[in-house]
């Protein structure tokens, strides 16, 4: 599995911000209100998802208190990471395509609201991929230990090997 690039984000939060500009513009007499809702949870989502990798990556290191997690346990929880980072960046697309229509109606009281709400929507969905980002760094195997001394046994030319 190859880590998340930025640009596979960046280009779903493009698409959807993009789409949810052009339904927003099609029906924004019709919508209710944005909702806050989706701000406690994705900001709860990326304390978890901090608070794992902090307890991932010192217990891949052995550092950790614990027995040693389970490989796929941490092939789990990459594929969480993924899965969060998109979803975060769908969500902030969708914020940021709100937030762009309504941004030049901020003289009125509904809109001016909506744009706030679709602020702090679209930071903190910010927060949510780079909690996810950093879920899925600290999910790197360690690299192996770099032995100071040539390793024990003979060497080329003892064996008879050319140099």
């Amino acid at each position: 599995m190859k880590p998340t690039r930025p640009g596979a984000l960046i280009a779903i939060a493009a698409v959807c911000g993009a789409a949810a500009w052009l339904a927003v513009r099609a029906t924004f007499a019709g919508l209710p209100t944005l909702p806050w809702t989706a701000v406690p949870a994705l900001l709860l989502l990326a304390i978890g998802e901090t608070g794992i990798g902090r307890n991932l990556h010192a217990r891949i290191r052995g550092r950790g208190s614990g027995k040693p997690i389970a490989p796929m346990a941490v092939a789990q929880v990459v594929a969480l990471a993924k899965a969060s980072s998109a979803a975060a960046a769908a969500l902030g697309g969708l914020a940021a395509g709100f937030l762009i229509y309504v941004i030049g109606s901020l003289d009125k009281a509904v809109p001016r609201g909506d744009a706030l709400a679709a602020g702090v929507t679209l930071a903190s969905a910010a927060v949510l991929v780079a909690a996810a980002l950093y879920l899925e760094n600290c999910c790197r195997a360690p690299p192996p230990p770099e032995d100071q001394e040539d390793p024990p046994g003979p060497s080329r030319q003892d064996a008879g090997g050319q140099p």
